[in-house]
């Protein structure tokens, strides 16, 4: 679905993004949001969650503030539809990041975004869903002791993410579990 809505604000997502290159893959950031939103856009033409998926990491990753990302939408959206877009991109932001908790291992940061992702809405929950899909494909091949672990990490909030899309919530986990089986192929023939 490319309607004029959605084309601003991948091109919003896209300046956001400038310059910044996957870490799991070496293409364009830009990619993997748009993928995202592909992604959502098989099961769902709702515009908002679109965009949404287009925005998921803007906040986390990027300079932009959610002042800047609201006048922006605001230029693009009826003010309802820019609130919940906001909302959604606030959902998905990660709170307990390691600048934010630098005292807390990477393990104890994980179980406390579990825990307040599993309250998010059932459409940030599809949004992650199809985030998931995407990550697990390049982290599969990756070095094999971060792999595994990050695996391990979908799979756990997967057990408590249940409420978004049910065809896009099995993809994920049939995703995640054919990533491991990849991995251990990977190591085994080593």
């Amino acid at each position: 679905m490319h309607t004029k809505l959605i084309e601003k604000v991948q091109s919003f997502a896209a300046k956001a993004h400038e310059g910044q290159r996957r870490k799991f893959a070496d293409e364009p950031y830009i990619n993997h949001v748009v993928r995202v939103m592909q992604t959502c856009n098989k099961v769902s033409n709702d515009e908002v969650l679109l965009c949404a998926a287009l925005l998921h990491d803007v906040l986390e990753d990027t300079e932009v503030q959610e002042e800047d990302l609201r006048s922006s939408l605001n230029e693009i959206f009826e003010q309802p539809d820019t609130t919940r877009v906001i909302e959604l991109v606030r959902e998905l932001t990660d709170v307990y990041t390691p600048s934010a908790f630098p005292s807390w291992n990477r393990r104890k940061r994980k179980r406390m975004e579990n825990d307040r992702l599993k309250d998010i809405s059932a459409d940030a929950q599809t949004v992650k869903y199809a985030d998931i899909i995407d990550n697990s494909t390049d982290i599969a091949n990756i070095e094999y002791g971060f792999s595994v672990k990050y695996m391990s990490e979908y799979m756990s909030l997967l057990e408590v993410l249940n409420k978004g899309n049910s065809i896009l919530y099995r993809e994920a986990i049939k995703t995640v579990a054919q990533s491991l089986q990849h991995i251990q192929n990977t190591v085994n023939k080593v």
